[in-house]
């Protein structure tokens, strides 16, 4: 009789330890996830304000991070980063299809790729003709790249316009291959992410998505055209 008091003891707290710590978890990300809802409001205000001078463009803005699938380390990464000012953003790119949208900013140190995604230096910048390079951590944005396939869909929004690429293939490579960031001259958009997604310590390899432009300007005809 004693022996199953004391059972039921034990599992008492048990129960109890483990509320607790489901509790502790729960408002850790809520803290998170109010920094980045903070950080989206501000950069939202900002926006306003822009949009509201004579013959302003609205600046695109991403909406806060869905932490759900990102790393421990990674969303302490971010939120470490909320402290520190930023240019604001190229673009913002949009992956309905794997639930992935992020800020595109310039550069990839850490800084940038803790806060969105990275516009690789020497490939076509957003809005010109060419391959654009984007960059991303495996553990945070870009995440949601491990279940992409061929055909979806990924949107650009820049200020003033909003373009989009369709995933034409996908490939694992090396991380000293950079032949998919060359170029044709045709407007494509290339990911890069490491890989395995799953991974602990430094990636061996490199995840890279390739999408082209759904209707490129070259293949636009011109009313004038028509006419010849």
């Amino acid at each position: 009789m004693k022996l199953r008091q004391h059972l039921r003891w034990c599992f008492l707290i048990m129960g109890f330890v483990l509320l607790a710590f489901c509790a502790a978890a729960k408002l850790h990300e809520l803290i998170l996830s109010r920094a980045a809802i903070r950080r989206f409001e501000d950069l939202k205000q900002t926006t306003v304000s822009k949009g509201a001078e004579p013959n302003a463009v609205a600046q695109p803005v991403a909406g806060p991070p869905d932490f759900a699938s990102w790393s421990e380390q990674r969303i302490k990464h971010y939120e470490d980063s909320l402290s520190s000012r930023i240019a604001p953003p190229l673009a913002v790119i949009r992956i309905k299809s794997v639930h992935l949208e992020a800020p595109v900013l310039e550069g990839t140190d850490d800084l940038t790729l803790n806060r969105g995604v990275g516009h690789i230096a020497g490939t076509a910048r957003i809005g010109e003709n060419g391959n654009v390079g984007l960059a991303g951590h495996r553990d945070g944005f870009f995440r949601g790249l491990k279940d992409i396939k061929v055909g979806d869909r990924i949107e650009v929004e820049e200020p003033g316009r909003v373009e989009t690429y369709v995933v034409d293939h996908l490939e694992i490579v090396a991380p000293q291959d950079v032949s998919a960031l060359h170029s044709n001259g045709k407007p494509a958009l290339t990911l890069v992410t490491c890989y395995p997604f799953y991974y602990i310590g430094s990636a061996p390899r490199r995840f890279i998505v390739h999408a082209l432009l759904a209707r490129p300007q070259s293949d636009t005809i011109s009313m004038g055209e028509l006419a010849q």
